[in-house]
């Protein structure tokens, strides 16, 4: 018998019992759908982030992973199953949601019929190399073996380019123009992928959770978490959580599903999972500009480019979106923001244009010069007609997402604690799973899916159970930490003025 269970009766809740969610992101409200969906009837999902008046938008207050116009959906995963099933699985789903929003019946606000979630333009992974690479290899591969061959296409190869057109891929061969202009053009076509439209997709997790009857508390202060309640005579046993207006709220279970604020407030996980920032530049197409149409959503995929080359690559983007945004992400470095949290502990804080003061101290109006380096030199090699359109970067934003060293979610129980656990560890890739990702959490929540390959995979684990793929809590003397970073003043980008971090 373990320590654990001496300790404390830590068994799963009943469908009676009330269960709290800290957190309104992917995590947070697939997990609540999935817990309606299996007959829970006492959900609570509490978020600081007032997300019916900002509708899940960045440029209106939030400042989540989640809140965003678009993520990757891809089915690609350079052979690692669990990761590649479970796409597989969720895309179904986003195809079922894009069919309850052509019927046009019970809208969430903000959204209209012939809305869609999930735009099927495919996601092409490029290099600039003249090979394929190992990753994509892979994945074709792992595909076929599978028994999905003929959506991994290698643009190289005749027969896969004539696949692509049969498949109404045409625009996505060679959406960059290489080959006219007597470049390399090497690259696999997932057409299984393409592009979820994050906030409105989030806007529609909202509605359905509540259409099965979950409770959300989305306010600054009366849904902002301030900290777990412990059971006094069993201190490791906790029993709810208190908000900011100084409220407790009781639960059977607390699920902490924070994203990159989590390792922050949960110090267990030091050495498990680190806050880290990508960077998002942002040009503004005019809808007057012949460019309008040549990157519309249906004549351009999302795409990768030189996703495993550390610093001088990691760049993703998209088609643009109705108001004209074209958005390009860098992963090549993942920036910190260490803080002291007592007893010479640094742990990195997300910081965001839209942080208050006490928690994240300095708001930088700027981004990383190195991020600008790799964007720029993209649309000068893969983009050039913006630059001859006088299109530049208007704006930036720092994105903050929760990297586990092995890049797994994860999901389990926090160690000898009872009636807590944590849905994180997104690690830059979490989103597309947000149709299904609720139904393995609640499979951890009932332990009854331990022996399933994804929660394996993704219980809690120490440094040194697997290889690293990302180094995490270098501290304020990392050379990723953003006090340390080289920063490119808005004023400098363009003649318009840019958001801040």
């Amino acid at each position: 018998m373990s320590s654990r269970t001496r300790l404390f009766d830590d068994t799963p809740p009943v469908p009676s019992d009330p269960v709290i969610i800290v957190g309104a992101g992917v995590f947070g409200l697939s997990t609540a759908i999935h817990l309606a969906r299996r007959g829970y009837q006492d959900v609570t999902v509490y978020d600081r982030h007032a997300y019916d008046s900002s509708r899940f938008s960045y440029f209106r207050g939030a400042d989540s992973a989640s809140a965003d116009m678009n993520k990757i959906i891809r089915s690609a995963y350079g052979g690692v199953s669990i990761y590649q099933d479970l796409s597989l699985e969720a895309i179904e789903g986003w195809k079922e949601w894009n069919e309850r929003l052509s019927k046009g019946e019970d809208l969430p606000p903000g959204l209209q019929k012939g809305d869609q979630v999930f735009v099927p333009n495919g996601n092409l992974s490029m290099t600039d190399s003249t090979e394929i690479s190992d990753f994509d290899r892979a994945t074709i591969t792992s595909m076929e073996a599978a028994g999905h061959s003929g959506t991994q296409l290698n643009v190289a190869d005749s027969r896969d380019r004539k696949l692509a057109v049969k498949k109404g891929f045409s625009f996505a061969i060679d959406p960059f123009g290489r080959e006219k202009r007597g470049q390399a053009n090497t690259a696999v076509l997932d057409t299984t992928g393409g592009t979820a439209i994050a906030d409105k997709a989030c806007l529609f997790a909202l509605h359905e959770a509540r259409r099965l009857r979950v409770k959300f508390i989305l306010h600054p202060v009366e849904g902002c978490f301030e900290g777990l309640i412990y059971d006094t005579d069993v201190g490791n046993r906790v029993t709810g959580i208190r908000t900011s207006d100084g409220r407790s709220h009781p639960a059977r279970i607390t699920i902490l599903a924070c994203g990159a604020w989590t390792p922050s407030i949960v110090p267990e996980m030091d050495g498990l999972c680190e806050a880290t920032a990508g960077t998002v530049a942002f040009i503004k197409i005019p809808r007057e500009s012949p460019l309008w149409d040549r990157f519309s959503p249906q004549a351009f995929p999302s795409w990768q480019w030189n996703m495993h080359n550390g610093a001088e690559g990691g760049l993703y983007g998209f088609a643009r979106n109705e108001e004209g945004w074209l958005k390009i992400g860098y992963r090549g470095v993942k920036y910190t923001n260490p803080v002291s949290q007592g007893e010479g502990l640094q742990r990195s804080v997300p910081v965001t244009r839209w942080t208050p003061s006490e928690e994240g101290g300095k708001r930088m109006a700027a981004a990383p010069r190195q991020a600008l380096k790799v964007i720029r030199r993209f649309l000068r090699d893969y983009l050039p007609e913006l630059g001859e359109a006088g299109l530049d970067i208007m704006h930036t934003r720092i994105c903050w997402y929760n990297d586990s060293f092995d890049n797994h979610l994860v999901i389990d129980r926090i160690p000898d604690k009872g009636g807590v656990m944590v849905a994180t560890g997104d690690s830059g890739h979490a989103f597309k799973y947000l149709p299904v990702l609720g139904s393995r959490i609640v499979d951890t929540m009932e332990r009854s899916g331990l022996e399933n390959d994804c929660m394996q995979a993704w219980k809690w684990r120490a440094l040194g159970t697997a290889a690293p793929r990302n180094i995490l809590m270098e501290g304020a003397a990392g050379s990723r930490s953003l006090q340390n970073v080289p920063l490119v003043a808005e004023k400098s980008l363009s003649g318009v003025p840019q958001s801040r971090l």
